[in-house]
């Protein structure tokens, strides 16, 4: 009789293997970081000095007061889009910083 074997995908066994070694959130920052553009559309992103995330947090610098408030105001709503774009719950909070 032989042994049984446990198999996985490349996917998961990565997943798995950055989270044993604390790496998983970093990764995440990484992704919401590189999908702003395609969440956000054009005309945001233009207006968008810089994103960045650490641990869990957002951190957006934005060149227009006007966008600032309206980013401010659906903060939430952000957040959740970004959230869905990498497939996890990588941001908890969210800074709009004029």
């Amino acid at each position: 009789m032989m042994p049984s074997v446990k198999t996985q995908s490349v996917t998961d066994a990565l997943v798995e293997m950055l989270r044993a070694n604390g790496l998983e959130q970093s990764v995440l920052d990484v992704q919401v970081e590189e999908v702003w553009p395609q969440v956000m559309g054009d005309v945001v992103n233009r207006l968008t000095r810089s994103v960045e995330v650490k641990d869990g947090v957002l951190y957006v610098r934005v060149n227009s007061a006007a966008l600032k408030a309206q980013l401010f105001e659906n903060r939430f709503e952000l957040v959740r889009k970004l959230n869905d774009a990498v497939g996890a719950n990588a941001i908890r909070d969210c800074r709009i910083l004029g």
